[in-house]
């Protein structure tokens, strides 16, 4: 009921399709089996390490690890402010 609620009050057009814990669940076997991501090994385009990735990567970006990807984001959002 206080789903419900908070999406009339949001002025959501839907009402959701699936219950919290329905929607936990589905996201938790999202990875598991045969209908999971596809992770793709790549290089990490500023330490060098091998890494997988849950896209498939395109030639004009960089690939960072998760370790990079945190540093490059961080850099980034400084430099934004």
């Amino acid at each position: 009921v206080g789903e419900q609620e908070f999406f009339l009050e949001k002025g959501f057009q839907h009402e959701p399709t699936r219950c919290r814990d329905c929607r936990s669940k589905r996201r938790q076997s999202a990875g598991d089996g045969e209908g999971g991501r596809q992770l793709h090994t790549v290089m990490c385009a500023s330490c060098g390490v091998e890494t997988q990735v849950p896209f498939k990567p395109r030639l004009d970006k960089p690939v960072y690890c998760r370790e990079c990807f945190e540093r490059e984001r961080a850099t980034t959002v400084q430099e934004a402010q």
